[in-house]
């Protein structure tokens, strides 16, 4: 039985923080958005090590350091005004676009 898959608010390339975790207040870029589990990857947030295999001649394996995927809860847009803030919709004209909750301004 497959789960409804909700919509996202968040954005590939939007600036988020971090408020709940171990990296609790850091700030990054959104770099790849799995909606089917609603996992998000920030660019320098979340960072795990990995062992990863040689696959070819030139590469170089052993142990590497790799952003991991967050949820999408934990994680908060920042507004260029006010910093981090909620997302609301609204119509501009006849385009849907997205709005910071504070000052109202067009994200």
């Amino acid at each position: 039985m497959a789960e409804a898959v909700h919509k996202f608010k968040l954005k590939k390339e939007d600036t988020v923080e971090v408020i709940a975790g171990k990296d609790k207040g850091k700030r990054g870029r959104i770099l790849k958005i799995q909606r089917d589990n609603d996992r998000v990857v920030v660019e320098g947030v979340n960072i795990v090590k990995k062992a990863k295999k040689k696959r070819k001649q030139q590469d170089r394996g052993g142990i590497v350091e790799i952003e991991a995927a967050l949820h999408s809860s934990n994680l908060m847009i920042i507004c260029k005004k006010c910093g981090p803030t909620r997302i609301g919709y609204k119509f501009d004209g006849d385009k849907k676009v997205r709005f910071c909750k504070k000052c109202g301004e067009v994200l």
